[in-house]
């Protein structure tokens, strides 16, 4: 028998009390848990921040629930990680941190700064980092040994071997949102997203779109899927005909798809390398005069190369030239890009509020292989592929066996 003072036998009954009375406003804080994933838990300011943090990587989709998912995969992750006894040194950490922030071009520091200019707390970056390379580590050494690629698969990736390729076709609209109308072009596009109608769809893309395609009610002709951001490939082709992706946040816009067809192709596009694009910026916006002036300049130019004639009295930073991978191009400009053959311009897409035009021409797209390309790169491409896939299949054990409880 265990004796208890009368004091704690008090206490006993009035703490309960407490904590019961306590419970819903407690469930309503920051830190309260919003998430259960086995013994760890996920809180509401968790959340909130990685939403933060996909809005400043300008990640396309619903957000909300991409953080949620994103989330738990962290912890069964790091549940995994601990299993193995694998933890990323600081020096290795840092090292990740600062590699990352060098995809936009920029030291870590500044990087942590514009993530705090946009409510993104250091610590946040710094445990996506450790989780996710400490993951992508421990892959390579699960399941290394595993990933083989025959000369085959790499003729095929080559496209030596008749390969098919994957086309899409689409409809596409573009609600202009500045930050006065942010919150009610936002609005529209949740509206507008959960539509299964091809009719409903291209009404509303004549309605509110700002893409020249408006005309056509968004109506776009086949393309190939790698003509589009790798980010939102997946999204694409998860759709189901007349099913429309999530609302996608861009600068001064929100942008909608919807599926109305997929297909292979034999003899395939190889899919780019590297895209060489021009943006002229034009102060006006949307205005009829900045528009004017874009055609006018599209009436005089054949290539990229002549938008520097254009731009001779104009301020530097005013004409922009860059060859980019696929991956490291703003999901807004990748977009239309996709949409265009060399030489051809769009002048759809805004800056600075609205304020400013952006004239855009794709110079060429720069094949990922040709005749001297190294195949020994292509087997690493191929390995890295067969490595991810090992990784979502483990990953799926670890959530099916996985207790995971959402408040």
């Amino acid at each position: 028998m265990t004796n208890r003072s009368p004091m704690r036998a008090l206490l006993i009954p009035l703490l309960t009390a407490l904590a019961v009375l306590a419970g819903p406003a407690a469930a309503q804080g920051s830190f309260s848990p919003a998430i259960q994933v086995n013994d760890r838990v996920i809180t509401y300011f968790e959340l909130d921040q990685r939403e933060r943090m996909l809005r400043a990587f300008n990640t396309p989709g619903d957000l909300t629930a991409l953080a949620r998912t994103q989330l738990i995969e962290d912890r069964l992750k790091d549940e995994a990680l601990a299993a193995a006894g694998l933890r990323l040194t600081d020096e290795g950490l840092e090292t990740a941190m600062a590699d990352f922030a060098g995809r936009a071009d920029l030291e870590l520091e500044p990087f942590l700064q514009v993530l705090a200019g946009a409510g993104v707390e250091p610590e946040t970056f710094r445990d996506f980092v450790r989780i996710n390379v400490s993951w992508r580590d421990f892959i390579r050494a699960r399941f290394g040994d595993r990933a083989s690629v025959s000369e085959a698969e790499i003729d095929q990736a080559l496209g030596q071997a008749g390969a098919a390729q994957i086309e899409v076709l689409l409809s596409e609209i573009i609600i202009p949102a500045p930050p006065p109308r942010a919150a009610q072009a936002l609005a529209t596009a949740e509206r507008i997203s959960r539509l299964t109608s091809q009719s409903a769809f291209e009404s509303e893309a004549r309605r509110v779109s700002a893409l020249p395609s408006r005309s056509r009610g968004g109506r776009l002709d086949w393309l190939p899927i790698t003509n589009y951001p790798p980010a939102l490939r997946g999204l694409i082709l998860n759709l189901a005909p007349g099913e429309v992706t999530a609302p996608i946040q861009i600068p001064d816009g929100v942008a909608l798809f919807q599926m109305r067809g997929v297909r292979e192709v034999p003899r395939p596009r190889p899919e780019p390398a590297a895209i060489d694009f021009a943006a002229l910026y034009l102060p006006g916006g949307t205005t009829e005069d900045a528009r004017r002036d874009a055609a006018a300049i599209d009436a005089r130019v054949d290539t990229c190369d002549d938008l520097y004639g254009v731009a001779r009295d104009m301020p530097a930073e005013q004409l922009q030239r860059a060859a980019l991978a696929p991956a490291e191009i703003p999901d807004d400009i990748a977009m239309e890009l996709a949409k265009l053959d060399p030489g051809e311009v769009s002048y759809a897409l805004t800056r600075d509020d609205d304020q400013t035009l952006v004239f855009l021409m794709l110079c060429g797209r720069t094949p990922l292989l040709d005749d001297g390309q190294d195949r020994d790169a292509v087997r690493n491409s191929l390995i890295s592929r067969q490595l991810e896939g090992y990784a979502d299949a483990l990953l799926e054990d670890l959530r099916a066996s996985a207790t995971i409880i959402e408040y």
